[in-house]
C-alpha cells in the first residue's frame, strides 16, 4: 500500500487493470484501516478518471452477489450521495413513483454516510426487511413493480471498508460507484451525480455500454434534478442543459428540499409525499425526477407526457400501492 499511496502522492493515475486489483486487495483486507482510509482521503482530493473508475467498477462487480430478477427493462434511480445538499429522499420517492407508473424498478439503495439519511434508512424505519433472496426479489416485482436491493447484502466484501467510510463521514470513491454496481444490471438508469466532472467521466462509462442512461446534475452541485437551478443531462442523445423555466417552473429556494433533522422527520416527509400530502416544491422535485427515469426509458416521449404520467401515479394513489405491496412481501 506504501507504494499506491506515493503513486497517488505523485498525482500519478492507475491504469482499469491496477484499479481493479487494489480494490479487490482491499476488499480482501489485504490492508490495515489506516491504509485504507489513507487511499480513500486522496480520492476525496483528486479527480478520478475513467479508467480508474472503470477498474474499480469491475472489482465492485466481480465480488458482488449477482442477481437474476428474470424481468427485462429495469430501470434503477439512483445517485452517487456526497452532494452535501442534505435534501429529502427524492430519488427513493421518485422510483416509487416510477413504479406505481408501471415500470420495474430495481433501486440500489444503502445507509447514509456522507448524509444523515440514505434511502435504506428511511424504508428499514418505515417496516422493510432487507433481503437477497432472489424468489423474495422477484415476488416484489411482480406484484409492486418494484424491489429494494441494499447494497450491503449484494457487496459483503465491502464490510471491511464500511467503518472507515462511517467513521470519514465524507464523500468517497465508493459513492461514485453506487449507481455503476447495481447486481441486478439493469437495462435503463437515471444516475445523479454531484459534479460536472463526474458527470462527464460517467458519461464516457456509459457510451461504452448497452444501458439506456441518463445522467443528471444540478449546476449548483446537486446530484438530482433539484428546480433549484438549472441542470445538465447526458445521454445517448448527447449533452444538453435543462433550465427550470423550461420544464415549466419556477426555481425553488433550497429550503424548500431539504431533508429532516432525523430519520424519524425523514420518514415524515416520505410518507407525506407518498399520499399526497406533500408540499408543492417536494411533489415538482419528486415528480421531475421521476419523468426524467420515465423519459429515460421512453426517450421518444416528451417531458411533459412523461411528468403527466408520473403525476397520475403520485396522484391516484399508485405510487402509495407499491409501496405497501413492497413491505407487504
Amino acid at each position: 500500500m506504501k507504494q499506491i499511496l506515493n503513486h497517488l502522492f505523485e498525482h500519478k493515475t492507475f491504469t482499469r487493470e491496477q484499479s481493479k486489483n487494489i480494490l479487490i486487495n482491499i476488499a480482501q483486507g489485504q490492508y490495515n484501516n489506516s491504509q485504507m482510509a489513507a487511499f480513500m482521503t486522496a480520492y476525496c482530493m483528486r479527480s478520478i478518471t475513467v479508467d480508474e473508475l472503470e477498474g474499480f467498477r469491475d472489482a465492485m462487480l466481480e465480488l458482488c452477489l449477482p442477481i437474476d430478477l428474470e424481468t427485462g427493462q429495469l430501470i434503477d434511480l439512483c445517485g452517487t450521495g456526497g452532494d452535501g445538499k442534505d435534501t429529502f429522499n427524492i430519488s427513493t420517492l421518485a422510483s416509487f413513483v416510477v413504479a406505481g407508473a408501471g415500470y420495474k424498478v430495481a433501486k440500489h439503495g444503502n445507509y447514509g454516510v456522507s448524509s444523515g439519511c440514505g434511502s435504506s434508512n428511511v424504508i428499514e424505519y418505515l417496516g422493510y426487511q432487507f433481503t437477497n433472496d432472489t424468489d423474495k426479489l422477484k415476488t416484489s416485482i411482480d406484484k409492486a413493480n418494484i424491489c429494494f436491493l441494499h447494497a450491503p447484502l449484494f457487496h459483503p466484501a465491502m464490510k471491511t471498508v464500511a467503518p472507515i467510510r462511517r467513521e470519514l463521514g465524507v464523500k468517497t470513491f465508493f459513492n461514485m460507484l453506487g449507481p455503476l454496481v447495481n447486481p441486478a444490471k439493469p437495462e435503463n438508469q437515471l444516475v445523479g451525480v454531484f459534479s460536472l466532472e463526474l458527470a462527464r467521466v460517467y458519461a464516457y462509462l456509459y457510451q461504452k455500454s448497452t444501458t439506456k442512461y441518463t445522467i443528471v446534475n444540478a449546476l449548483e452541485g446537486y446530484d438530482e434534478v433539484s428546480l433549484t437551478c438549472d441542470f445538465k443531462t447526458f445521454s445517448a442523445e448527447g449533452e444538453k442543459i435543462n433550465t427550470v423555466e423550461g420544464l415549466g417552473f419556477e426555481k425553488l429556494d433550497p429550503k424548500q428540499i431539504t431533508g429532516g433533522d432525523t430519520v424519524a422527520a425523514s420518514a415524515k416527509i416520505f410518507t407525506d409525499v407518498l399520499n399526497n400530502q406533500g408540499t408543492f416544491a417536494q411533489n415538482n422535485v419528486v415528480l421531475s425526477n421521476a419523468a426524467l427515469a420515465i423519459k429515460t426509458i421512453g426517450p421518444e416521449k416528451s417531458f411533459a407526457d412523461c411528468y403527466y404520467e408520473a403525476e397520475e401515479a403520485l396522484v391516484a394513489g399508485k405510487a402509495l400501492n407499491s409501496f405497501h405491496t413492497l413491505l407487504q412481501n
